[in-house]
């Protein structure tokens, strides 16, 4: 292998905006699977991919070990219907609650807002009072 062929952890980290405690603990759960030479962790195109698909499936919701059952799809022969088939239907279930809870932090947003309107016109109040005195 050649070194454009593979990342050293430090360029991983670099490049996705991880730390490299997050990488081995990635490889710890086997997400991630470097190539060792000797005490140093090479990186492939594969890896690089998988990260890449962790930390958008993270983002999305995705648990770890969700994200783990579905890269281990990959490798199935049959040319990744079923892993996709899978993404979708675990996809639209976090789509579902990702959406419930954007609903959830509308609604707090604008009670908070009507709340703090109201303490501006108590206090905006209470100081005219005070003006007057």
């Amino acid at each position: 292998m050649t070194s454009d062929e593979t990342y050293t952890i430090g360029r991983m980290c670099d490049v996705f905006d991880v730390t490299p405690r997050t990488l081995r603990f990635y490889e710890a759960k086997e997400l991630l699977s470097p190539v060792r030479e000797g005490q140093k962790r090479l990186f492939t195109r594969r890896d690089r991919a998988r990260l890449k698909l962790i930390l958008q499936g993270k983002r999305f919701g995705f648990s770890l070990e969700e994200i783990r059952q579905l890269l281990n799809l990959y490798d199935i022969g049959d040319q990744q219907v079923t892993q996709i088939s899978r993404t979708y239907e675990l996809g639209q279930k976090h789509l579902a609650t990702m959406i419930a809870q954007r609903d959830e932090l509308t609604i707090a947003v604008e009670e908070l807002r009507e709340q703090l309107e109201w303490c501006e016109r108590v206090l905006a109040s209470k100081s005219h009072r005070n003006a007057a005195e």
